[in-house]
């Protein structure tokens, strides 16, 4: 059928008053509800594109229809909180020259708030690919260490980059002139009576879709985590929301106390201090004697071996190699120097770190301190002085204590929690002199083992007993190494590559250590800091969290341990091992003793914490109760239990992980003060320590 021309010259009249009884519906709404529609649309759009993209393990839960209706709470949630301010300036409107304001502050609000949900979308899918999550708290910490983490980008999402950024200029273009008529030709078409009867209507509205809710507390995302994958949990969610809840979390993290449930602080007390005691077969099975009421976990530990003279020691923090790359652990062959190495010394068969990320690491194997909901100590302020770490230990018993890293030493407050701390030097990028190669993250592991058994041989030349602590970074994303070193399988910046060149880098140094004057009189420790890409879909995937240690050299003799150990448990142990009786904080185990029980382990992924406990999981949620599960270590999974956990088992998970945030946020985990220092009035346990800077 065709149209005549005069048919449609009457079209366009039609379309226009169409239009214009739309304007006059909405009134001085119109622009609003244009961005509350828009957004919907843009925020649905983007879930469904990920809901397919991942559509193995959303079908997986069964909840897929779920995932677009509570996606569009959640949407509606962000929206709402976009609309706030026009809705809550409406009566703008009823002023003289009033109106013009508005308009303008509506464009720029629903223009700016669409652009931050725009990009918040496009930056998702690499994240998601990276962290299997939305961003969150690690992504606002990254903003931190801008260098970095562009290079890290532009080496290894170049072309995302590029398109996002055009992408980004033109949608930014296209809502500005799209919002214009809106913003600055829209006239309100309501009288000033009606705008009066109509704004609290809008505000009831607007709180309505923020709350979400009609319960006690507003809408969070612990309220749409529907299944025990936790990625489609987040993709209920989007990224914006996503991402202003973290650093709402960031800004409250002095209540991580109270995070899963409150617990006394003298039952959490008691609790951990159990677990603290070895059993009466062990070498010097005495109870454990507190020694400062100021510091209630400070205690004497007396090595199982005395030494004339306490050995030098060497922590190789090892950047990602978790036991998905050690074939005896039960993953890859991708490491056949450790595999080689670990023939020659103690062997760890199931030590888990205590969380995922480099930072948390760091604050297990340095600091001996348990894992929190918070960030990892090393970013938090009450602990860049006086907080505990091996480092102000030793170098009170004469030690010189040095860190050596590849990269900018200032990411993640490294440098100034660890000089801050006991470390009297730091070797960073800037002291490398003409390195074989750098990347994004700093030299390459080959330049940091080149400087490391240099610094060594230096140390041991002045005759003066050392700690060097010292962190690879070659095996981080985009996974940068030297050519020649190895031979790629693939492509060459790949993980697996990255993680072969890092092992065989690291038996490079050890051959060559082992043929050094220092070798005789020094312990190494070798350790994961995590896993690569810790994620499943599982609540907490357990298996990810499986690191390899190894401690050789000196006198060390062969040996495998294969009960369930945490790395909070490896510092203890080196105290015992380099022959030192010292008085410190340190909750974990010393493992040259025997324990009453198969071992336990603490792992905190993202707002979970659980407790593995003889292969029993006991898991604390935030604001909902705890879930328990079992974690087979030959099939690597876990099975969640329909019955929740006893309470003793809640117990102890929840007197570890609440003791650390108050021994954290009341200064409680440090040396006793020398004589040197000024000393303060000793307190009871529930004393407050007086402070002005918030966890």
């Amino acid at each position: 059928m065709q149209v005549s021309s005069s048919t449609a010259v009457v079209a366009a009249p039609v379309r226009v008053q169409a239009r214009r009884a739309w304007l006059t519906w909405a009134g001085p709404f119109q622009p609003l509800l244009r961005c509350v529609l828009l957004g919907v649309g843009l925020l649905t759009l983007s879930r469904l594109a990920l809901a397919v993209w991942q559509w193995p393990r959303v079908e997986a839960t069964g909840i897929w229809p779920e995932v677009l209706l509570q996606g569009l709470r959640v949407d509606l949630i962000m929206l709402g909180w976009i609309m706030a301010l026009p809705v809550l300036l409406l009566p703008l409107l009823v002023h003289p020259g009033g109106a013009r304001a508005w308009s303008w502050l509506v464009r720029i609000v629903c223009v700016g708030g669409l652009g931050f949900l725009c990009f918040m979308e496009m930056a998702t899918p690499a994240y998601l690919q990276q962290f299997d999550a939305r961003p969150d708290r690690l992504f606002i910490e990254y903003l931190v260490h801008p260098r970095e983490v562009l290079a890290m980008l532009w080496q290894g999402y170049r072309p995302l980059l590029l398109l996002s950024a055009v992408v980004m200029m033109l949608a930014s273009w296209g809502l500005w002139r799209w919002f214009r008529p809106a913003a600055t030709a829209m006239q309100p078409g309501w009288s000033r009576r009606w705008i009066w009867l109509g704004w609290p209507l809008a505000l009831l509205s607007v709180f309505a879709a923020i709350r979400s809710t009609t319960d006690h507390r507003p809408a969070n995302p612990a309220m749409f985590a529907l299944t025990s994958d936790q990625l489609v949990n987040d993709l209920i969610l989007n990224s914006g929301w996503s991402l202003l809840q973290a650093a709402y979390a960031m800004r409250h993290e002095a209540d991580v106390s109270a995070y899963y449930g409150h617990m006394d602080p003298q039952l959490a007390l008691d609790i951990v201090r159990r677990g603290m005691q070895p059993s009466s077969g062990s070498p010097d099975p005495e109870p454990l004697v507190w020694t400062d009421p100021e510091r209630p976990t400070l205690h004497l530990q007396t090595p199982t071996r005395l030494r004339a003279r306490p050995l030098n020691l060497v922590i190789l923090l090892q950047e990602s190699i978790g036991a998905t790359f050690v074939e005896s652990l039960g993953g890859m062959a991708a490491t056949p120097e450790l595999e080689q190495l670990r023939q020659k010394g103690w062997w760890f068969e199931r030590l888990y770190a205590t969380g995922t990320r480099s930072a948390r690491g760091i604050e297990a194997v340095v600091a001996g301190f348990m894992p929190t909901p918070a960030r990892a100590v090393l970013k938090l302020s009450l602990a860049q002085s006086g907080f505990f770490t091996i480092g102000s230990l030793l170098k009170r018993h004469g030690y010189h204590t040095e860190f050596i890293y590849g990269g900018e030493a200032h990411f993640d407050q490294m440098r100034g929690f660890l000089t801050g701390n006991g470390f009297d030097h730091v070797v960073d990028r800037a002291d490398f002199t003409e390195p074989a190669f750098i990347g994004s993250w700093g030299v390459s592991d080959g330049d940091l083992f080149a400087m490391t058994h240099a610094r060594l041989q230096a140390l041991y030349d002045q005759g003066q007993p050392f700690l060097v602590f010292a962190f690879t970074s070659s095996n981080h994303e985009p996974f940068e190494y030297p050519e020649g070193v190895i031979l790629p399988v693939g492509p060459p910046r790949s993980v697996d590559n990255a993680v072969r060149y890092a092992d065989r880098v690291m038996g490079d140094f050890f051959r060559q250590a082992e043929q050094s004057a220092y070798w005789a009189d020094t312990v190494f420790l070798v350790v994961a800091d995590h896993d690569v890409r810790v994620y499943g879909n599982q609540l907490v995937p357990v298996e990810k969290f499986h690191i390899p240690a190894l401690l050789l050299g000196a006198d060390i003799i062969p040996a495998v341990t294969s009960t369930i150990t945490s790395q909070i448990d490896l510092a203890p142990t080196l105290l015992s091992v380099l022959g030192i009786a010292a008085e410190h904080p340190m909750v974990g185990r010393d493992l040259t003793r025997t324990w009453p029980d198969g071992g336990r382990a603490m792992l905190q992924f993202d707002d979970l914490y659980a407790w593995l406990e003889e292969d029993a999981l006991t898991i604390l949620r935030p604001e909902r109760p705890p879930v328990a599960g079992h974690f087979d270590p030959i099939s690597r999974q876990v099975t969640l239990w329909p019955d929740p956990p006893t309470q003793q088992r809640v117990q102890r998970a929840l007197a570890h992980v609440s003791l650390a945030s108050w021994l954290y946020r009341e200064q409680r985990y440090g040396l006793p003060l020398q004589a040197s220092d000024a000393q303060p009035a000793v307190r009871s346990l529930n004393s407050p320590r007086q402070r002005t800077t918030a966890m």
